[in-house]
């Protein structure tokens, strides 16, 4: 099949809602890639913050065979090795107790957040009638947070938006790094803050470290759940392997989603959520990372034997090459670099 045939299939047969390159890709290997031309490019997109190790790296199709001879996927009504291992890695890199909820992508992994939040707000929080239930969760300008009618609506930006109303009500952007703006917005509906620690989709915007450390201080104060975004910024590309850490490393948030790189090509996503003890509206005690029960939330394919094996392979290659101490070496040699051109 020529370029020219398979860009027809396209124009003949797929949703036109991406602006493609004129470029058919057949092959990767490593930083390349090559088209059907045979021409060879170097890859720096890594298809958009997720491509870890690379194309066709072999520890990735050692753990892809080698899982799916054994079993490639069932129910979650079942237990499996791999993902009990997955989240026992994931709670070990946050460096607090927690849970972790599987899905297939950001967008999904960004949605438990919204709906524990949720659950919190309708279980955990004794409200008074006028007020109603707590549901209103704040989120930053230029932010980011996926494509579904709940992402779009807590995404920081009017070009996700447009053409989707309405759009889900319980969002407010405010200006990101303004910790005035947040204490100002916090209301008696407020139930969580969520921000990506690096908004990396409108640009490269770091949050300041007296930032993170303030909306934690406010989320304490008002019983409130902080949550980071770590879709993109997350398990290793900013040299940490979470992402605030390299900011302010003393915060702990309340719940963390993960996606994109945590598969390294293989789709995943994945969200902690931390061993917060809270008392619900009738008394009992439980904890935030318990509070999804069977019935509450779910997914048919989120943390497959075949994903989470991978993403194993993918963690355990990252540590053992030192990647997360070399992302931290480029980053201060692009900066300085970087800086050289500053007026």
């Amino acid at each position: 099949m020529n370029e020219s045939s398979t860009k027809q299939l396209f124009a003949d047969f797929v949703v036109p809602c991406y602006g493609r390159y004129d470029v058919v890709l057949t092959r990767g290997e490593g930083v390349r890639v090559w088209d059907d031309a045979g021409h060879q490019y170097l890859d720096f997109g890594a298809g958009i913050a997720v491509s870890t190790l690379g194309h066709a790296h072999p520890k990735m199709m050692q753990a892809l065979s080698g899982q799916a001879s054994a079993l490639i996927h069932t129910s979650n009504l079942y237990y499996t090795e791999p993902q009990g291992s997955l989240a026992k890695r994931l709670v070990e890199l946050v460096g607090s107790p927690g849970k972790v909820f599987f899905s297939n992508s950001g967008a999904e992994a960004n949605e438990a957040l919204f709906k524990v939040a949720r659950k919190y707000g309708n279980d955990c929080r004794s409200t008074p009638p006028e007020i109603g239930t707590k549901v209103e969760i704040l989120t930053f300008e230029s932010s980011f947070h996926g494509r579904t009618m709940a992402g779009i609506s807590a995404t920081g930006q009017e070009k996700v938006k447009i053409g989707f109303a309405p759009l889900l009500s319980g969002f407010r952007h405010l200006p990101f790094n303004d910790l005035a703006a947040v204490e100002k917005a916090v209301s008696g509906q407020t139930v969580g803050i969520l921000l990506e620690a690096f908004q990396g989709e409108s640009g490269i915007y770091p949050a300041s470290r007296e930032f993170l450390i303030g909306l934690r201080r406010l989320c304490d104060e008002h019983q409130i759940l902080l949550m980071f975004d770590e879709i993109q910024c997350g398990l290793g590309r900013v040299g940490n392997w979470c992402g605030w850490k390299a900011i302010a490393p003393e915060v702990m948030p309340d719940a963390v989603s993960w996606a994109k790189g945590i598969g390294g090509g293989f789709p995943l996503g994945a969200t902690w959520l931390r061993a917060k003890p809270m008392q619900k509206s009738d008394g009992s005690q439980t904890q935030l990372c318990d509070l999804l029960q069977p019935g509450s939330h779910g997914t048919t394919y989120g943390g497959t034997p075949l994903a989470c094996a991978v993403s194993l392979a993918v963690l355990q290659t990252i540590e053992d090459d030192h990647l997360v101490e070399r992302a931290a070496k480029l980053g201060r040699f692009a900066t300085g670099q970087i800086k050289k051109f500053e007026g």
